[in-house]
This record gives C-alpha cells, structure tokens and sequence, in this order.
C-alpha cells in the first residue's frame, strides 16, 4: 500500500485517476528519482505521511507537515464523543480545539456537527498554516478560524464563552521521549509530543486556566495516553469538573476523559 502512494505521489496523479486508469504511463525524467527519493526517506524512517504531505483524518483529507503531529486513527474516538454528544443541537455549539496542530479534531467536529462554530488555537505559528489550509481544503472556512494560543497561558481578554473545549494534548512523559520509536522521535514535533514531567502538564494547564472561557455546564474533552486516564481524571475532578466519563478506543484502552464544569 505505500509504494502504491509513493508511486501515485512520484507521478503526479490522484489517487482517483491511478485507480481508473489501472496502468501508469509517465515520461517525466525525475519520476524515477522521486520514487527512489522517498523510498529513502521511508527506509530512514520517515513517517509516510510526512513524505506525501497528506493523510485521511475521520474521512477528511488533510495536508501535515513536520510541523504538526501525524492524525492517528485512536484519535476519532475523541470525535466519535463529541459528534454523538452534540449533533443535535440544534443552538450551535462553540467550540475550542486546544493543540490544534493539523486540526484534524476540530475540523471533523465542524464537518459532522450541525451549525457549530470551531476556533482552532495553537501556539506553533507553522501548525495554524497547517489549519488554514486545512480549514480552506475541507470548505469549512464559515464555521472555523483559527488563533495562535499557548494552551500553558491563561486565555485573553474578550474570548466569549465557549459550550465545549476539546485538547489532545502533548502527553508523552519527558523521559520517555528517547525511547519512543524512531518515527516519532525524530521526526514528530517534539513540543507535540512533551507533556511534561509526568506527562500531564497540559492538562493541568489546560484544565485551570481555560475553564474560564467555558459556559456553565460547559465540557471539556481530553484525549489521554495509555495508564493516564485516571490521572486526567483527577485533575478534572480538582478543577471543578463533575459528571467525569471515560470512553475506550478500539484497542479498549481508556483513550478520553470528560467531564462537565460545575460552576
């Protein structure tokens, strides 16, 4: 399946026409050179995703660079949640996606939940190009923006309020950033991958500092990694978040945790 993408890549064709024409006629001169390129790019270990500058989020298309993480398919449990939870409001739903990074979370909220408004916030000026582009690919440019936020810092002034925060954080311990396996290590974004000591920084910081911007009864979504759930859980509790829930992904890992502020 990826020398079908490199191949597809290499030639310039879209998946689409590769699949009806069947056979593949290139004369371009470089064309062998851009296979064997990134066929050396993937052999060192680069994500084939990074290598085609694309990859397929909850049936989106999305560009991604080194600048943002790689969408995971665990992931869409995180919107899986939400679409489920909100689909029928009918008042709209405002929504901030912390760590935006690619936007992948918050672009398919705005795609499968009806007359919702999404604000895609990351401090990485390079990610929110990443979410522009994004944002104009999947025609969802009425319903989402984007703003540069540090998810560490306190929100500014004159933000509104907000029905629902959704994060997936940095959540990798630092130590454990060294033994994480090559694709991830050297070449994700590693201020998206850091979580602080324990892992758990951003969702302190997030929990504290953002559910100011929440409305009463407002929610917030967090996606965890493996063994943190009821750290997270914690943290919401000691924020004032009640009604806390725990979702698995397809692996029945506890991979999100919610919880509704009690104001």
């Amino acid at each position: 399946m990826e020398s079908r993408l490199i191949v597809i890549t290499a030639s310039g064709k879209t998946k689409e026409q590769f699949m009806r024409d069947r056979h593949l006629y290139v004369t371009e001169v470089g064309f062998e050179n851009d296979v064997e390129a990134m066929v050396r790019r993937r052999v060192a270990g680069e994500p084939i995703a990074y290598i085609l500058s694309e990859w397929e989020f909850y049936g989106m298309p999305l560009t991604v660079s080194r600048d943002v993480l790689i969408p995971r398919v665990d992931t869409e449990v995180l919107v899986d949640v939400v679409v489920a939870l909100y689909k029928d409001n009918l008042n709209g739903t405002r929504v901030l996606d912390m760590c935006a990074g690619s936007g992948c979370i918050g672009l398919a909220i705005a795609a499968n939940v009806p007359f919702c408004r999404v604000l895609l916030a990351d401090k990485s000026q390079e990610a929110l190009k990443i979410c522009r582009a994004n944002t104009i690919r999947n025609n969802l440019t009425r319903s989402v923006t984007s703003i540069e936020l540090d998810a560490l810092e306190g929100p500014p002034m004159l933000m509104g309020l907000f029905d629902l925060i959704v994060c997936n954080p940095p959540y990798i311990p630092t130590g454990d950033i060294p033994g994480l396996d090559v694709s991830v290590r050297d070449f994700e974004p590693r201020e998206a991958l850091d979580g602080g000591e324990d892992g758990l920084q951003f969702y302190r910081g997030v929990s504290s500092k953002w559910k100011s911007v929440l409305k009463d009864d407002g929610r917030i979504v967090f996606e965890c990694g493996v063994g943190q759930a009821e750290g997270v859980r914690a943290i919401l509790e000691e924020n004032g978040f009640t009604d806390i829930a725990t979702y698995k992904d397809s692996l029945n890992i506890d991979r999100v945790v919610t919880g509704i502020l009690n104001n």
